[in-house]
């Protein structure tokens, strides 16, 4: 049996292709009708706190808001490499078990010679996907730190920089809630493709609620 009669079944692919479809859906509701969205209200949510925390010179409060983002996002990021490196350790264990009819990927000079092998490092990469974002959304807060109290007369701290960079922090941090969200179907696709379509069904039905209300 040769890898792809393994892989393109049935319900794996229409798994994927459900994912594909409702965030390709979302992307053009957000560009067609963005305030149907819960994304475009939160940004405008966004860009009235920065205002409200730049002209009334709320530095206590906009300090302690950024703490509290920074120290969720530092815990989930640290959580999704801890998942990460653990996936990609089982992933290149000498003792995995394998499967000779599947030695086709080789991975850094060590070979992946099972199908449950490339789903683990499947949801390994979904997982260094949300470290990475979630490190991005530290990085424009600590930014944002420094920018929301400075002078307002520097260009870099204008009302309209501090709200561009606190949209680019919102936006890696909703990307790693995103990598999260995604690691359960991924996460049930272990146990089969049957398993991989119900957890897709199950998220993409949560997502249309968190998308569109938040």
């Amino acid at each position: 049996m040769t890898l792809f009669s393994l892989e393109i079944d049935p319900f794996t692919a229409s798994a994927f292709l459900l994912l594909l479809v409702y965030h390709l859906g979302l992307l053009v509701m957000k560009d067609c009708c963005p305030e149907a969205t819960i994304y475009a209200r939160n940004a405008k949510t966004r860009a009235a706190w920065v205002r409200e925390m730049m002209e009334n010179q709320r530095d206590i409060l906009a300090v302690q808001t950024l703490r509290n983002w920074t120290m969720a996002a530092s815990f989930l990021a640290s959580t999704a490499i801890l998942i990460a490196l653990a996936l990609l350790n089982i992933v290149l264990s000498p003792d995995h078990p394998t499967d000779a009819s599947m030695q086709v990927f080789s991975f850094l000079g060590k070979r992946i010679e099972s199908l449950h092998q490339i789903k683990l490092l499947i949801l390994s990469v979904d997982f260094f996907f949300t470290f990475f974002n979630f490190t991005m959304a530290i990085r424009y807060y600590n930014h944002l730190g420094f920018m929301i109290n400075a002078p307002s007369d520097s260009d870099s701290s204008a009302p309209a920089s501090v709200v561009e960079t606190i949209q680019y922090g919102a936006t890696h941090y909703t990307l790693g809630m995103r990598g999260y969200y995604l690691s359960v179907p991924l996460a049930l696709w272990l146990f089969g493709p049957g398993w991989l379509l119900i957890g897709t069904l199950i998220i993409i039905t949560t997502l249309c609620h968190v998308d569109r209300t938040g």
